[in-house]
């Protein structure tokens, strides 16, 4: 049983953990993308991206997320990119893949994973004060993001409007959110997921996923408030 209350008995081991998780890494590129390229993005989508940061690895990706409706958004796009090929983004594309491999190089070094989980635990006493997406918390994030990730290749090169991206609060708010993206390439390769899933399952993938969507019952994001206790 799931945390929506339905059951995975239809779905292979693991799928409902990197659905998931893809559907995350597509929300926060595209969040990523809307920033930059109109200077905003869904707070409902952000926040629980944000969030996910403060989780441990071992949660799993639907109990990082609270479930499918916070990422419904992603599974969306997902959706979306496979079954409709004149929706597919190349720059999207390019984030989403830059941070898959980001993701693998930094999962091979465990210096820098030890300073950002170390960046991340200090990040977190934050959240006693502020919320999910406080400036001063996404602040701190796009520093360990640039600090950290950004000098591992390939760079994610962000691209949208000048006026947007020379705006401090909106670099801040993309460093942060390419350091969740990272964080949900990792659930999905912690989950099973692989470049062969992606290249040779992803129909029946975007199947499954249309499923979990019909399954939701409407409930939101949850509390973009505080980190839960």
């Amino acid at each position: 049983m799931t945390s929506d209350g339905k059951s995975d008995a239809a779905m292979p081991p693991g799928e409902r953990e990197r659905l998931v998780a893809l559907a995350a890494s597509y929300q926060a590129v595209a969040c990523v993308d809307a920033i930059a390229r109109r200077g905003q993005a869904p707070a409902t989508e952000m926040a629980p991206l944000i969030l996910s940061l403060f989780h441990r690895d071992d949660e799993g990706a639907d109990a990082v997320y609270g479930g499918t409706a916070a990422v419904a958004p992603g599974l969306r796009r997902f959706i979306s990119v496979v079954e409709d090929p004149g929706a597919r983004d190349p720059v999207l594309t390019r984030y989403l893949i830059s941070l898959l491999v980001l993701e693998r190089k930094l999962s091979r070094d465990p210096d820098r994973l030890a300073r950002l989980a170390a960046g991340i635990a200090g990040a977190r006493r934050q959240l006693d004060h502020f919320d999910a997406l406080h400036p001063a918390l996404l602040g701190r994030l796009a520093d360990l993001y640039q600090d950290i990730l950004s000098t591992l290749s390939p760079r994610v090169m962000v691209q949208g409007e000048p006026m947007h991206l020379r705006n401090p609060d909106n670099a801040a708010r993309i460093r942060a959110l390419l350091l969740a993206g990272v964080r949900a390439a990792r659930l999905w390769r912690h989950a099973g997921g692989s470049r062969w899933r992606m290249l040779f399952g992803i129909k029946g993938m975007a199947t499954r996923a249309k499923a979990l969507l019909s399954a939701l019952e409407g409930s939101g994001p949850g509390d973009l408030g505080r980190f839960p206790s």
